[in-house]
C-alpha cells in the first residue's frame, strides 16, 4: 500500500530497545511528540505526531506509527499512519502489530507521509548499519 513502508533487516545483531530509543530521539529532534510501548518479546510500537500544519492536514487522532517486530538478527520496521492511541504503554503490542493499525490515507496525507517515511527509513537504515 502506498504510504506504508516495511523494511526487513537480517543478520545485524541489533539491540532493538536501543534502536527504538534512537528512533524516538530522532523524531523528537524533528519536532514530534512521541509515545511508545515498552519493548516486549513480540515487538514495540512508536507513535509520533506534530502540531501546526499537520493537525490541519491529518485528523487529530492520527499519528506516524512505527512498529518494530522480530529479534536482533531478523526484524522488521513498519512505518505508516495510524490512529493515535491513548495509553499506548498498556496496549497489547502483538495485536497492534498484526491488526489494522495502519490506515488507508487520502492523497494529502499520503504525500506528507511519504516525505516523512523516506527521511525516517533513511535514518533507520543508517542506525541499523
Amino acid at each position: 500500500m502506498l504510504g506504508d513502508t516495511t523494511r526487513r533487516f537480517q543478520g545485524k545483531g541489533t539491540d532493538l530497545a536501543a534502536l527504538q530509543g534512537k528512533i524516538e530521539d530522532y523524531l523528537r529532534s524533528d519536532g514530534f511528540v512521541v509515545q511508545s510501548s515498552p519493548p516486549r518479546g513480540e515487538g514495540a510500537l512508536i507513535q509520533a505526531r506534530k502540531g501546526g500544519f499537520l493537525s490541519e492536514i491529518i485528523a487529530a487522532d492520527r499519528a506516524l506509527s512505527i512498529a518494530i517486530s522480530g529479534g536482533p538478527d531478523d526484524f522488521s520496521v513498519r512505518i505508516g499512519i495510524g490512529r493515535w492511541l491513548e495509553h499506548i504503554a498498556t496496549a497489547v503490542v502483538e495485536g497492534m502489530l498484526l491488526s489494522g493499525l495502519f490506515l488507508v490515507l487520502d492523497s494529502g496525507e499520503m504525500l506528507w507521509n511519504l516525505e516523512i517515511e523516506q527521511k525516517l527509513v533513511a535514518q533507520i537504515e543508517s542506525l541499523v548499519g
